[in-house]
C-alpha cells in the first residue's frame, strides 16, 4: 500500500477532532491527480493541456446535514483548520475515544494502479493523431475535416474514516475521440466514435484499435450523407445494443439514486417491491467490472464497489446508495458514493448501468416492426432527472417498414418518460453490449466517468420527433 502523503500524527489529530463531534459519520478524503490531453484539428496538433491538483476534503455528517470543507494545502495546520470549518458547519458535542489510523485492505483490484501514460512520449501521441487524420481522409474523398483527441488522467486517492480506517486507490483513465465531417454536393454531415477505460494509454495507442474508431466515424458520416428526413409521430422503436443504454442511464438510472428517493422527489420513491417495468426487464448497476470506465475498486467513501440489482424482471428491488442516504433510509450502502474531486461533496451516483440480455434474436426484433425507427446510436439529449422525461437525438437511425430496413434517417428525436418507457418494452435481445468507454455523467455540477449498456430492445410506442412531411 502506498504511503500517506500527510504525516499520520496530523491525520490522527484530525480524526480525533472528527470523533469529538457528535456526528453520525465523517471522513478525510485526500487526492493527488494529474491529467493531460492532446488534440488535432485541420491536420495539425493544435491543443495541448496539462493539469495537476491536490487537496483534502473533510466531511462531518449529522442526520441530513453535511459539513464539508476543503483545502488545497497538504499541510498540518491547513488540514486541522479545515476540520474546524467542517465542524462549524455540522454540530459539535462531547469527546469520544482517540482514533488510531490503520490500513484496511481493498477486496479486489479491477484495474492497473500505475500511471496510464507511463513511458509514452508526447511524440508517440502526436504520431497517433496524425495517423488518424491521414487514415480518415484516405478512406473517402468526401471527408473534409478530421478532429481527434487523446486524453488521460491518474488519481491517487486516500480515504480515512472517522474510526481511523484507511483505504487507498489509484485510478487510471484514458479516452480517445474521433470526429469527422463529410461533404458532398454542399451537404455536410458528421460522424463520431471513440473509446476508453481504466487501463494503460498504450492500449489506445495501438494502431489497430485506433483504426476501428476512425473507420466507424467515417462510416457514420457517410451514412448520414444518404439519410432522409425522419418521420414524426408515435410509433414502435427498436434500440440497438451498447451506447443506446445512455437512455436507460439518464431516463431511469438517476431516478433510482438514493437522495431523490429519500426526499420523495423521484417517481420511484416508495415503490420497492412494485412493478415499474415490463416482465423481462432487469436493470443492474455494477461497479466491479474490470477495466471499465465506470468501475471503482472502492467508492469515494471507501466502501467496496458492488453489483446492485435495481429492477428484477420488472420489479423495483433496490436503490443506489451512499453511506448517508443508506443510514437515513435504514438500508446499507451499495458503494455508490461518488465525488468529482476532494472539493466536492459525496453524492449517490451510478457506475456501470445496464439492462441484462434476454433470449430473443436481435434480427427478429427489428423485423417485428411494421413501421418504426431502429435507433443504433445516440447524440445529445436532455432529461428531467426527477420526472424521467427525456428528449434524445439519434446519430444513427433507420426507418423500418414491413420488417425491413428501408433507409437511414436524420434528425430523429426520441421523446418520452423513462419509467413509462420501461413498461412498454416487449422484446429483449440476447446481445447485451456495453458502451466503448466514453460516458460522463453530470449531477449537481459534478462530472464523473460512467458506463452504460443495453441489449437490442423493442419499445412498443415512443414519440418520434422528425421533419419529414407526411
Amino acid at each position: 500500500m502506498s504511503s500517506l502523503p500527510i504525516e499520520q500524527s496530523i491525520l490522527k489529530q484530525a480524526c480525533d477532532q472528527i470523533a469529538a463531534a457528535q456526528v453520525d459519520d465523517g471522513d478525510i478524503f485526500i487526492e493527488r491527480s494529474h491529467a493531460a490531453s492532446i488534440s488535432l484539428e485541420e491536420g495539425r496538433v493544435k491543443h495541448l493541456a496539462c493539469s495537476r491538483k491536490q487537496g483534502v476534503g473533510i466531511r462531518l455528517i449529522k442526520g441530513e446535514a453535511c459539513g464539508h470543507a476543503c483545502t488545497d494545502r497538504l499541510e498540518g495546520q491547513a488540514i486541522l483548520e479545515t476540520v474546524k470549518a467542517a465542524r462549524a458547519i455540522a454540530s459539535e458535542g462531547g469527546c469520544l475515544r482517540p482514533v488510531h489510523v490503520h490500513a484496511a485492505p481493498i477486496r479486489s483490484r479491477l484495474y492497473p494502479d500505475t500511471d496510464p501514460a507511463a513511458s509514452i512520449s508526447w511524440e508517440e501521441r502526436k504520431r497517433l493523431l496524425k495517423h488518424i487524420d491521414d487514415l480518415a481522409r484516405s478512406l473517402d474523398s468526401r471527408i473534409v475535416q478530421v478532429f481527434a483527441s487523446l486524453a488521460f488522467s491518474f488519481s491517487d486517492i486516500h480515504i480515512i474514516r472517522r474510526n481511523g480506517e484507511w483505504r487507498h486507490d489509484r485510478r487510471p483513465l484514458v479516452r480517445l475521440n474521433v470526429s469527422v465531417i463529410a461533404e458532398d454536393g454542399g451537404r455536410r454531415e458528421t460522424g463520431s466514435a471513440g473509446g476508453g477505460g481504466r487501463f494503460a494509454l498504450t492500449e489506445l495507442l495501438d494502431i489497430g484499435g485506433a483504426e476501428h474508431y476512425v473507420r466507424e466515424a467515417v462510416r457514420i458520416a457517410l451514412l448520414n450523407l444518404e439519410a432522409e428526413e425522419a418521420p414524426a409521430g408515435a410509433m414502435p422503436v427498436v434500440l440497438g445494443p451498447g451506447w443506446p443504454g445512455i437512455l436507460l442511464h439518464e431516463a431511469v438510472g438517476h431516478g433510482l439514486e438514493g437522495d431523490f428517493n429519500r426526499k420523495g422527489t423521484s417517481v420511484f420513491a416508495g415503490r420497492l417491491g412494485k412493478r415499474v417495468a415490463a416482465p423481462g426487464v432487469t436493470v443492474i448497476d455494477d461497479g466491479t467490472l474490470p477495466r471499465r470506465r465506470g468501475s471503482l475498486n472502492i467508492d469515494d467513501e471507501g466502501s467496496p464497489s458492488q453489483r446492485t440489482v435495481l429492477i428484477e424482471d420488472g420489479i423495483l428491488t433496490g436503490y443506489l446508495l451512499d453511506r448517508q442516504n443508506a443510514r437515513l433510509m435504514g438500508m446499507k450502502s451499495t458503494g455508490n458514493g461518488r465525488r468529482e474531486s476532494y472539493a466536492d461533496p459525496v453524492l449517490p451516483r451510478m457506475t456501470n448501468t445496464f439492462m441484462l440480455a434476454g433470449k430473443t434474436d436481435p434480427s427478429s426484433i427489428v423485423s417485428s416492426l411494421d413501421r418504426g425507427i431502429y435507433a443504433v446510436n445516440f447524440g445529445g439529449g436532455q432529461v428531467d432527472i426527477t420526472s424521467g422525461k427525456f428528449v434524445f437525438t439519434t446519430s444513427e437511425a433507420y426507418y423500418v417498414e414491413n420488417g425491413q430496413i428501408q433507409f437511414p434517417v436524420k434528425g430523429a428525436t426520441l421523446i418520452g418518460s423513462g419509467h413509462e418507457v420501461l413498461k412498454k418494452v416487449s422484446m429483449v435481445g440476447n446481445d447485451l453490449a456495453l458502451d466503448p468507454g466514453v460516458g460522463t455523467c453530470g449531477k449537481a455540477g459534478q462530472n464523473v466517468p460512467v458506463g452504460v449498456g443495453l441489449p437490442t430492445i423493442r419499445i412498443d410506442e415512443l414519440v418520434v420527433g422528425g421533419t419529414k412531411v407526411q
